[in-house]
């Protein structure tokens, strides 16, 4: 309950009210957009920066031997190699579930069955306006050519489930949205 919590019940944080808003740049996959806001608490203004982007989806796709279909690849924000799970953009007309399948497919050549949102959480919402939908697929076996495209290098890792606490806690898996993909696929599983 909320008192436990430490919630004060008759407390209600309110919406800010948006004055005005414009796009300052598009960047393929993100545009960056300034708000003109006023705090309901002080009823001043304040100048907000959002990002705004397409949805994402992360799939964790688990093996008949119960791994997961993992990736290896460059980042370059962090200027890193990354082991993570396999995801990409919602593609405007697609379901998250759709781009998930999908997405899988191209960048591993796995396909299963049994296909599900496990869980949708927001990016940053400090920041950005978008969320991240994560899909869970079972008995996954290799089945189609990779097809990538030209922004992308992969390496396919299968990962023993067992595995995933390990390199979490030892920073071979770091990327937090996938770390965040990973618990909601603990939980689905009640590890």
């Amino acid at each position: 309950d909320e008192g436990r919590l430490g919630l004060a019940t008759e407390a209600m944080i309110r919406p800010w009210k948006k004055l005005n808003s414009t796009i300052l740049s598009d960047h393929r996959i993100f545009k960056v957009r300034r708000d003109r806001v006023i705090n309901p608490r002080t009823n001043a203004e304040h100048e907000m920066v959002v990002l705004e982007n397409p949805e994402w989806v992360n799939i964790c796709a688990l093996t008949p031997n119960n791994e997961l279909v993992m990736v290896e690849q460059y980042r370059q924000g962090s200027e890193t190699v990354e082991l993570e799970i396999p995801g990409g953009l919602v593609d405007e007309g697609e379901s998250p579930l759709e781009s998930g399948l999908r997405e899988l497919r191209e960048e591993t050549g796995y396909e299963g069955e049994n296909a599900r949102i496990i869980g949708s959480l927001f990016a940053n919402p400090a920041i950005m306006n978008n969320q991240v939908h994560t899909v869970l697929v079972e008995n996954c076996v290799q089945k189609h050519e990779l097809e990538w495209d030209e922004g992308e290098d992969i390496l396919v890792r299968l990962v023993p489930v067992a595995d995933i606490p390990g390199l979490i806690g030892t920073g071979k898996i770091r990327h937090s949205i996938i770390v965040a993909a990973l618990q909601l696929f603990a939980l689905e599983r009640g590890d």
